[in-house]
């Protein structure tokens, strides 16, 4: 049942899945975890939402547009389920926000494959991941898949290797000249200050460091399979994967860095893990252990979300 609704890409699994989610963020926000509601805050937990819903149309356009899986929306029903599976991200407006400005990041860094306008496709896949680094310091890391993707498609060219310095610089004086104008001298001084710290109120909790810990050791197994997998593929598709692997890891890197009370950042590497999921489900062929995989994946966050909460 599953395989034939999401097996395929049609407007109706849109339907689904942002009904959902919009659902779920409120019944999150309210139900869940009995957050006061707040008038003041109303319009920007509507645009944070409004981000987490256009996230569900860039991953599945990401996912088509660079062919990194078949045509089928699994994708995005893995996502969905990642998000089930970590409440805690629809919490924190930041991990959201900077999740939308880092897949439009990737965007652009993926599609540098055409070796076509390689430099302003970098100069914008930069101003993504320093926008996205105003909401979360740590998130400049992702320049480093910056790096990776110059070396993958076009090292030789030192102009290329320009490109990040020009569109940090760009960012950072457009940041100064506002804060300039709004006087807040002292925003750029008190954001990036690179604390590292232990997310004692969550890691220290046994089920919820049991829990990402397989879900790190079970996205590395798909990483395998899906590289497996690619053996055979042509050079280009093995480099949009390797660009979509490292991207994972610095999420990883910055989940565990980023010193906070919640795993929120995590929701960083929920599309690199769905690309992985949804590549390992092509792999297998028998119909019904497919529909039996995909059941399971649905029914075990809801029973891990349950127990959490009971």
């Amino acid at each position: 049942m599953i395989s034939s609704i999401f097996g395929k890409t049609k407007p109706i699994n849109y339907i689904i899945i942002l009904t959902f989610l919009f659902v779920f963020y409120w019944f999150t926000y309210f139900s869940l975890f009995s957050l006061p509601y707040k008038t003041d805050y109303l319009l920007h937990q509507i645009v944070t939402l409004g981000a987490l819903l256009f996230m569900v149309f860039i991953i599945n356009f990401i996912a088509k547009r660079n062919k990194i899986t078949a045509n089928h929306s699994y994708t995005i029903f893995f996502f969905t389920l990642l998000i089930v599976l970590f409440p805690e991200v629809l919490l924190d407006n930041n991990s959201i926000l900077c999740s939308f400005f880092l897949l439009l990041a990737i965007r652009r860094l993926l599609s540098i494959k055409s070796l076509k306008k390689i430099k302003i496709k970098l100069f914008d896949a930069t101003l993504w991941v320093v926008i996205s680094s105003l909401f979360y310091d740590w998130a400049i890391l992702f320049l480093i898949l910056v790096c990776v993707t110059i070396y993958l498609y076009e090292p030789k060219n030192i102009r290329n290797w320009m490109v990040p310095f020009i569109g940090v610089v760009t960012i950072l004086s457009i940041v100064l000249g506002v804060q300039t104008m709004l006087n807040q001298h002292q925003f750029l001084q008190s954001h990036y200050n690179f604390s590292v710290g232990i997310t004692q109120d969550y890691l220290f909790e046994w089920r919820n460091s049991l829990k990402l810990l397989l879900y790190i050791l079970g996205s590395l197994v798909l990483i395998v399979v899906t590289f497996l997998k690619l053996s055979k593929s042509g050079q280009g598709r093995i480099n949009t994967m390797r660009l979509v692997t490292v991207f994972f890891f610095i999420g990883i890197v910055i989940t565990l860095l980023k010193a906070s009370n919640t795993i929120a950042p995590i929701l960083i590497t929920f599309f690199s893990a769905s690309v992985f999921m949804s590549n390992y489900i092509e792999t297998i062929k028998k119909p019904n252990i497919k529909e039996l995989v995909l059941i399971a994946t649905l029914i075990i966050p809801f029973i891990l979300l349950v127990a959490k909460f009971i």
